[in-house]
């Protein structure tokens, strides 16, 4: 479906943030892991959190929805055999990743596949490193893709991973890392991109009683232990959340987004840094962000290593600044769900901006910024960051817009309700 976006001028609106995809997808695997019953409250609904809790079911994991909440009878770190099992992980890099170690905790033959951009996306990183515990996998496609047949068992001990391309890889080994029949130590091999995604992994396994600790030399240590049922409320989601942000300097006006954690550690939270450092005013509350800007937005110079998601929203307004903007640390995002250094470049040129890229930065030059047609390629975040150009300039058709489904399915609906999209 297309989506015609209108320019808007002095916006003041008021957003709920959706739930955390990333907390949800971690919250679901400890569960299942867990000794008892626990309740996950607020949960993402979303297309992603869908791949993770079916592939669980087929695990032999029992799961029932109620209401806002997911009940999971966990199983104590012991899986039922369901023999040859094939999961097909669609486009969720997060699920695939994440199941993989779990699926060492399985007696079952378990194929991890996915959708054609997935067989592109690496996972060499992460099979290297589960082979050092006692997985055998055997790649049925291309060497060091999905997809791949996994089996063998978690053994433990020490485990270095190449986590150049995702932080996913020393996440997904982590959070099942207690189960191992060892203590785990997880040392990177040079450098984590996305570094703020383990900490978010690390928070939840401590929430779930799981005892995890950075060392002195930059190891993480986990220990031996069972998962305590619990019952998890799910954070809002900071990632989902900028696009609201981006509102205010884009289109002038004042922006505010409850059901925020302000203290969390997501690592989205540093996009308002970069706001405020391009001219926005920012306030806290209790469990809310505001965001003002009168307009007159100059461009900054960022690092977003660590909050990757972001990028594209951070290029929709540097299209909107006065002076360059120079992001750093984004060669990863090449292994997204698209390659989404080519969908910035393509987003931001045809909207009549100058666009250049180097090993791991990009620059935006502003220019004439005007209406263009998007196609996302199927990427919920080009769709998104789209739609935020769009409010600033108008004249912007989103192509396939229901990719959003993936994060964030009440996106469009969001912008409706506050009389920014036409019905």
């Amino acid at each position: 479906m297309d989506i015609n976006i209108a320019k808007k001028k002095n916006v003041s609106a008021e957003f709920t943030a959706p739930p955390s995809k990333s907390y949800t997808h971690r919250a679901l695997i400890a569960a299942a892991l867990a000794q008892g019953t626990s309740v996950i409250r607020k949960p993402l609904v979303a297309d992603d959190i869908d791949v993770t809790t079916e592939a669980l079911k087929k695990l032999g994991i029992e799961i029932m929805q109620c209401n806002e909440c997911v009940i999971v009878k966990g199983c104590g770190g012991v899986l039922p055999d369901m023999g040859d099992v094939t999961i097909d992980c669609r486009n969720s890099g997060t699920s695939l990743r994440l199941l993989a170690t779990f699926a060492l905790l399985s007696p079952s033959k378990i194929t991890l596949t996915g959708s054609e951009r997935m067989k592109q996306r690496p996972a060499k990183g992460l099979c290297d490193a589960l082979k050092q515990a006692g997985a055998d996998i055997k790649f049925l496609g291309m060497t060091g893709y999905p997809p791949f047949r996994i089996s063998g068992e978690l053994r433990g001990g020490r485990i270095i991973i190449d986590a150049s391309k995702s932080s996913q890889f020393v996440s997904s080994v982590m959070l099942c890392s207690p189960y191992a029949d060892s203590p785990v130590d997880i040392m990177p091999k040079g450098s984590v991109v996305s570094r703020s995604y383990v900490d978010i992994t690390t928070d939840i396994m401590r929430k779930f009683g799981a005892n995890v600790y950075l060392t002195p030399d930059r190891t993480w240590h986990v220990s031996q232990s069972v998962y305590n049922a619990t019952d998890y409320t799910i954070e809002g989601d900071y990632s989902s959340a900028s696009y609201f942000f981006a509102i205010a300097p884009v289109c002038g006006g004042k922006i505010k987004v409850n059901n925020l954690n302000t203290e969390s550690v997501q690592g989205d939270r540093a996009f308002l840094i970069a706001l405020h450092d391009m001219g926005c005013k920012i306030s806290k509350g209790k469990n809310s962000v505001t965001v003002k800007c009168d307009g007159g937005i100059k461009g900054v110079a960022a690092d977003m290593t660590s909050c990757p998601d972001t990028v594209q929203t951070l290029c929709a307004v540097a299209a909107f600044a006065s002076t360059k903007t120079v992001i750093n640390g984004i060669s990863h995002l090449k292994y997204k769900e698209s390659d989404r250094i080519d969908a910035i470049e393509d987003m931001v040129v045809k909207s009549g901006c100058g666009f250049e890229a180097g090993e791991n930065s990009i620059s935006i030059t502003p220019g004439e910024v005007h209406g263009f047609a998007a196609d996302p390629n199927d990427d919920h975040r080009t769709a998104m960051s789209s739609a935020i150009i769009g409010l600033g300039t108008g004249g912007v058709t989103v192509k396939g817009s229901e990719c959003v489904s993936k994060s964030f399915p009440g996106f469009w609906d969001e912008l409706r309700r506050a009389g920014l999209l036409e019905e």
